[in-house]
């Protein structure tokens, strides 16, 4: 292996020709699970003697880097050790220059999705047991690689697994910066370019939604489900506000409704803040996952009868199996009607909200009184990055805030309303919002809108293929609307079975075989689930701009190539 102070390093290769592998299983037959004979770690016993120190006066430090020996090197060595300079700055560079490479190869269609191996064959095969002693920098520099070795590729043209797909270059140097600075969200004091571009994009955010002039408030938190719990204590608050201080005891029964292919964080958090999730009461859908509104109106009704008190209505803009968007006009009439707090989880659908030609979809948004949005999903900012937008300017900071004197002083000499943390949930927060704010710089918002489109594009390229190939059974009838597209795979075998309890006790086993079979090889992942009456399918969702045409051909014959014996 070339030393790890001499440039790139060598990965072993992850397309199969480099390794003596049995095909379809992911075990080595060598034993050689974590390193290829060209990536085992040198000996660092003492043979090499450490070299010379350097002489150079420059700052930084330009000297080669193939002077630092790692196997004599600690963490203790790097800054801010004295003399620490040289070895940092070159342990730093060998640590991107193994970033860099597996960023390459995310792009190489050539390599494996993922290199997959069972847990216990990983637990056996490598100490991943934390010691007293230190290890030398030359072997934590093989733990970076060998990490990065077994990560799924995310932004692997052919992972369509999960909503949050695909790798972008200036989001992903944003997250570097912001790893660098290390600072925290709560006060303009410690984080003041920050603080400005969280106003200044949950702003623009919220005139895309269409509230006037942005007007309102709103957070970066750490994903869709908090998000959600946020609007959903907020809603209690502004409906109860005696509840922050005297708890659920000095409240009545709560009830908030939402669709039954909703996200199952509105019970999670109706869990956590005490309502209890028999207090969620699931709304039933039509064939293609849609929220019906009059079983809302009369599951509201039956509520009210019973002396309880409905709170809070969560319409879901992109459910996340069927993609499925609730009708959001009507849902804001019955909320209107019924003086209740609307909620729009817009965490997988929100990014259509950049597309002049999707955007219709979430006809009545605007008439929400708050909505989560994940950019970490539609829109590709790299993971987490998730916003709750609310209608109502002040509402946010009163019910959450302590009034904590020795982190938001009164008496400072700056405009305190820029001291956000007393707002949010958490004191220590992560700076999320550059590397939204970066790309869409870079971008501009129809960078994102062609982002979106081409998504959708392929994923009706997708659905126009095999709505009428043989062997595939869609899951609802009629192009999807957003990228998710729902099917079966029928093995040949199950054909001409007749439509009966044996034929689907058989097909709900297709699906994860194959998938099974997709990760073992490396090739390609794609997601399956059960929901309702209807056995495992494939969910396919493709939110990496990297996609093509050729991509989604790919999947299919891969499908068909692992299941034709099924």
């Amino acid at each position: 292996m070339a030393s790890p102070g001499s440039g790139f390093w060598s990965f072993g290769s992850e397309d199969g020709s480099g390794d003596s592998e049995n095909p379809g299983t992911g075990r080595k037959e060598n034993g050689a699970l974590l390193y290829g004979d060209a990536e085992k770690p040198a000996e660092s016993g003492g043979s090499q003697p450490p070299r010379a120190a350097c002489t150079c006066d420059q700052k930084p430090c330009s000297c080669s880097k193939v002077d630092v020996n790692y196997a004599f090197l600690h963490a203790t060595d790097l800054l801010p050790a004295c003399d620490g300079e040289r070895p940092t700055l070159a342990f730093l560079q060998d640590v991107m220059n193994i970033l860099l490479q597996y960023v390459v190869k995310s792009f190489d269609r050539s390599t494996k999705v993922i290199d997959f191996h069972y847990p216990n064959e990983l637990l056996q095969e490598y100490n991943w047991e934390l010691a007293d002693q230190p290890q030398n920098l030359e072997e934590i520099l093989m733990h970076c690689q060998t990490t990065l070795k077994y990560a799924i590729k995310t932004g692997h043209p052919r992972y369509f697994n999960q909503l949050s797909t695909g790798l972008d270059m200036v989001g992903l140097a944003a997250d570097w910066l912001t790893s660098t600075a290390n600072t925290n969200m709560f006060t303009y004091e410690i984080a003041p370019v920050f603080v400005l571009l969280e106003y200044v994009t949950l702003k623009k955010m919220r005139e895309i939604i269409g509230w006037p002039g942005g007007s309102g408030d709103g957070i970066f938190s750490p994903g869709g489900a908090i998000s959600n719990m946020y609007a959903m204590m907020i809603a209690r608050f502004k409906m109860f506000p005696e509840v922050k201080e005297k708890g659920m005891a000095a409240v009545p029964r709560l009830i908030a409704f939402t669709s039954e292919h909703s996200h199952f964080s509105l019970k999670k958090g109706a869990a956590a803040l005490g309502i209890g999730t028999d207090s969620v009461i699931l709304i039933k859908c039509d064939e293609r996952g849609k929220m019906i509104p009059s079983d809302l109106e009369r599951r509201i009704l039956e509520a009210k009868q019973k002396g309880f008190v409905p709170f809070l209505v969560s319409a879901t803009a992109g459910t996340t199996v069927y993609g499925a968007f609730d009708p959001l006009l009507a849902v804001a009439d019955i909320c209107k009607k019924y003086k209740i707090w609307m909620h729009v989880d817009a965490a997988w659908g929100g990014g259509l909200l950049m597309s002049r030609k999707h955007k219709w979809k979430l006809s009545g948004v605007e008439r929400a009184n708050s909505v989560t949005w994940n950019p970490h999903k539609m829109m590709g900012v790299p993971l987490q990055c998730s916003a709750l937008l609310v209608r109502e300017e002040g509402l946010m900071q009163n019910c959450n805030q302590m009034h904590a004197s020795y982190l938001f002083q009164q008496d400072k000499h700056y405009d305190l309303s820029y001291d956000t943390g007393d707002k949010a949930l958490q004191c220590g927060r992560h700076v999320d919002v550059f590397k939204l704010w970066l790309m869409w710089r870079a971008k501009g918002t129809t960078g994102f809108e062609a982002h979106v489109d081409k998504c959708l594009e392929l994923a009706e390229y997708l659905y126009n293929i095999i709505k009428n190939r043989e062997g595939y059974e869609m899951v609802f009838d009629g192009k999807p609307q957003h990228t998710n597209v729902c099917f079966w795979y029928i093995p040949p075998s199950l054909r001409t079975l007749e439509d009966n309890e044996e034929r689907m006790s058989r097909l709900s086993k297709v699906a994860p075989v194959i998938k099974a079979r997709m990760m073992e090889y490396g090739t390609t992942m794609v997601s399956y689930q059960p929901l309702g009456d209807k056995v495992n399918f494939f969910r396919m969702v493709i939110s990496n701009p990297a996609a093509t045409h050729q991509d989604i051909d790919f999947l299919i014959e891969e499908i068909e190539r692992l299941g034709q014996d099924l």
